[in-house]
């Protein structure tokens, strides 16, 4: 059976971490699209509540992964009883949490199992203790890429649907991640790749994207995808270009990858981050708006106490749209290094001149 959790209600991942962790008795599925962070809620969680944590892959299991049976004998009577997984944490007295990886693409008798096991919180005599965190994830049934239910075990689950982040929720974390400018940068331009291949017609009409009519589209974005890319584009010079095009067609896809070198190609335009900090009066400023975007973001993701002085001076001789960019990022609460720029005499008084750009700021 395909099963689709109510789309219009589909949450943020924060909303979903808050929401395992606020309902830990209920049986969460997350559903969502490939490379888009469903694996990371147990970080995100383990984060949170500090519990020990289990990582269940569902996709190669069978039955003998879960328990198996141990002849014991007591008194002259031979009896059968069961060993259980150790990654299912269930042998732990104390509160866990455990995450059923990929749930919709084990074969049948397993995903019976686990789904009794979530709706239960126990298998056999074994019981989770009663604070623990169980939850599953899946990929949208809609991928076609086999994850499937019964209409019994959807009646056990609690479906949500994990949205892809929209563009300005991953660029903060591209940022706090500290993420190449260049992936930085490529995902501004290009926005349309954090796009739901629902809301687009025909494949062609979005060729950044999975889609599960598209023909010969091995490689594609996704979150996971651009991370991977930004991993790749740092080691670039240690790379002969066509090895460098290869690795990021193998990540991102060709099309992608593509539109990705026309930003590297800017990175000869940019300074270099020493050189700001050796003489931010002196220091290229790059013609390029796209340019001077890279070096706004690279910013805003390599900031430390030696670059913020700096950095300030040199953030002057930049446009007000590139002022604007970094005010805005300093300025969302989830960035990690705000306390770090906000502190700061000079950031204090570049923020008092500019104070325009904080006025939603002012209740």
């Amino acid at each position: 059976m395909s099963i689709q959790a109510t789309r219009a209600y589909a949450q943020n991942h924060d909303e979903i971490c808050n929401t395992i962790m606020s309902m830990p008795w209920n049986t969460t599925l997350v559903q969502g699209h490939m490379g888009i962070g469903k694996s990371t809620l147990l970080e995100m969680l383990a984060d949170e509540k500090k519990y020990p944590t289990f990582y269940f892959d569902c996709t190669t299991a069978d039955l003998g992964d879960i328990m198996i049976p141990k002849i014991n004998h007591l008194e002259g009577v031979d009896f059968v009883s069961f060993a259980i997984n150790e990654m299912l944490g269930l042998h732990k007295d104390e509160p866990v949490i455990i995450m059923l990886d990929e749930l919709g693409k084990a074969n049948p008798a397993v995903k019976k199992g686990l789904t009794r096991f979530m709706l239960e919180r126990q298998i056999g005599n074994y019981k989770l203790h009663p604070d623990s965190i169980l939850f599953a994830t899946t990929n949208l049934t809609d991928e076609g890429v086999g994850d499937m239910f019964e209409s019994h075990q959807c009646d056990r689950l609690n479906m949500v649907e994990m949205r892809k982040p929209t563009f300005e929720e991953w660029l903060l974390y591209g940022i706090n991640k500290g993420l190449d400018a260049n992936i930085l940068g490529f995902a501004k331009e290009f926005p349309q790749i954090f796009d739901d291949f629902r809301d687009v017609k025909r494949p062609d009409d979005n060729p950044y994207i999975f889609h599960p009519q598209a023909v010969g589209r091995e490689k594609f974005v996704t979150p996971r995808g651009l991370e991977k890319a930004s991993n790749v584009l740092k080691v670039r010079d240690k790379l002969s270009d066509n090895s460098l095009m290869s690795n990021l067609v193998g990540t991102i896809g060709e099309r992608a990858s593509m539109d990705l070198m026309s930003f590297v190609k800017l990175a000869d335009q940019m300074p270099k981050r020493d050189d700001i900090i050796k003489d931010p009066k002196t220091a290229k400023v790059p013609d390029s708006a796209s340019a001077v975007c890279m070096v706004v973001f690279n910013a805003l993701a390599t900031m430390d106490k030696d670059y913020i002085n700096p950095w300030m001076t040199y953030l002057d001789r930049l446009d007000k749209e590139a002022q604007g960019m970094f005010a805005n990022g300093v300025r969302d609460g989830k960035y990690n290094k705000q306390s770090l720029v906000m502190t700061n005499k000079k950031f204090t008084e570049w923020a008092m001149k500019n104070n325009h750009m904080f006025a939603s700021d002012i209740k």
